[in-house]
């Protein structure tokens, strides 16, 4: 008898999700050498590969692809049925704020599953800067809000998530002084970060770009007309993270938090936040 662990199935959307094992095992709250495993395991048994593996990225395989879908299915299958039993129906309505730089990569899989398991729950995303939300949950045009911990603002914590300097391999302006910087507006943590760390250490810098889009920073980066600040978890997998080996300083984490509008306590808006800080917690 042929059998799928769902579990499985699981990391092999999150290596897929994430391109990447270390990547994949973190949003699955395991190891990477447990999910490697785990999935070499499973294409042994398939007697086919899932993914072509190399020491930068990870691709999947055109039967990769196939399972991914099944897997997906499986997956929204399994939350709709446990949710059919053990929650109440609920709905509504829920509105979250959260910056690009997480939106793109810890969110959507809360927000999926989440949407599956409650179908009668409408969510509305905002996505700005940590600093422009705030006044958004202040006013209560916001429920919930993911953002970099703010001075007066409550909240629970997340997760640490590690920041990095980003660059283009293709051109290495890091090597370049002063350092040509692209960094989030005036008010961004990230920014605040980078900054200090460059005046720590001496090292002469220029702002190439300032902008409050993920995208824009990324887009100079990639450019190669200069390197940029980001949280590990945002950094797409074709530009280079650079090391401390090249002379850059190191930057401080980011604390993640979940903060609530006074207006917040509903049970959508409950059920949500329990879900964000369950499975968003490394």
């Amino acid at each position: 008898m042929k059998k799928l662990d769902l579990d499985v199935l699981e990391m092999v959307v999150a290596v897929a999700d994430t391109g990447s094992f270390a990547r994949g095992a973190e949003s699955v709250h395991r190891s990477p050498s447990a999910v490697s495993m785990q999935i070499k395991a499973l294409e042994d048994a398939l007697g086919k590969p899932l993914f072509v593996r190399n020491t930068r990225h990870v691709a999947i395989t055109a039967e990769g692809k196939t399972l991914l879908d099944y897997g997906r299915q499986m997956l929204a299958l399994r939350e709709e049925a446990w949710a059919s039993v053990v929650r109440p129906e609920i709905k509504g309505r829920v509105t979250i704020g959260v910056p690009d730089d997480y939106a793109s990569s810890l969110l959507p899989q809360v927000l999926g599953k989440f949407a599956v398991a409650h179908p009668r729950v409408e969510i509305r995303v905002i996505g700005l800067p940590s600093s422009a939300l705030v006044p958004l949950l202040k006013d209560n045009t916001l429920d919930l809000a993911c953002i970099t911990k703010t001075r007066g603002v409550a909240s629970e914590f997340i997760r640490y998530e590690p920041m990095v300097w980003a660059g283009s391999a293709a051109r290495k302006v890091w090597k370049d002084r002063p350092l040509p910087i692209a960094v989030f507006a005036q008010g961004s943590t990230a920014r605040a970060h980078a900054i200090s760390a460059l005046q720590r250490e001496n090292i002469k810098y220029r702002m190439s770009y300032e902008s409050p889009s993920l995208m824009g920073l990324v887009s100079m980066v990639e450019a190669g007309l200069a390197i940029a600040p980001l949280a590990r978890c945002s950094v797409p997998a074709h530009l280079v993270q650079i090391s401390e080996n090249e002379g850059l300083p190191p930057l401080d984490q980011l604390e993640v938090v979940l903060a609530r509008s006074a207006r917040s306590g509903r049970p959508p808006c409950d059920f949500l936040a329990e879900q964000i800080l369950a499975e968003m917690r490394a």
